[in-house]
């Protein structure tokens, strides 16, 4: 761990829906618990179509009614640079988990794993086991993937707070 902050990458295809959107719920849960000095928490994509855009606007959307500000977000891609930066880097799908696992260097120090099964949860959150994609779906979707994604996020934050002592 980095002896000032516990860095946090979130990591989806595009950058622009499912991990901008896990970043800005844990980052609002860390500043929930006025810990955000703790945390370095950023967000990034295995694809290249949406590097410097916003968020998708339902995301934003969606996240909006919840408190949660997406709005100063942009999409970027994931970088080797980035296996060393970060300590824990989540996946938000298997084939997300697959390219990073591809493109990790072997002397990384990050810990790379799917978002919705960690820390030991072999059967994932609400019966997923991956964020779905809620690019090519309605509304309601892009609901479900924050339903998870706190779930995930306050679950993930307890944990790191109980193992580094956080407080």
């Amino acid at each position: 761990m980095n002896k000032d902050k516990l860095k946090i990458l979130m990591v989806c295809l595009g950058n622009i829906c499912r991990s901008p959107t896990a970043e800005g719920v844990f980052r609002h849960q860390v500043r929930q618990r006025q810990i955000e000095h703790l945390f370095d928490i950023d967000s990034a994509g295995t694809g290249t179509w949406h590097i410097g855009e916003s968020p998708d606007h339902r995301a934003c959307s969606a996240a909006a009614k919840r408190n949660i500000d997406l709005s100063n977000l942009k999409a970027r891609t994931v970088s080797p640079d980035d296996f060393h930066e970060y300590d824990y880097i989540f996946a938000m799908d298997s084939k997300n988990l697959s390219d990073l696992l591809t493109i990790q260097p072997e002397s990384a120090k990050a810990q790379v794993m799917l978002f919705l099964t960690w820390p030991d949860l072999d059967n994932g959150r609400q019966g997923y086991r991956e964020v779905p994609d809620p690019y090519y779906s309605s509304q309601e979707d892009f609901e479900l993937v924050l339903d998870l994604v706190e779930q995930a996020s306050q679950e993930i934050l307890d944990h790191l707070v109980s193992v580094y002592q956080l407080n």
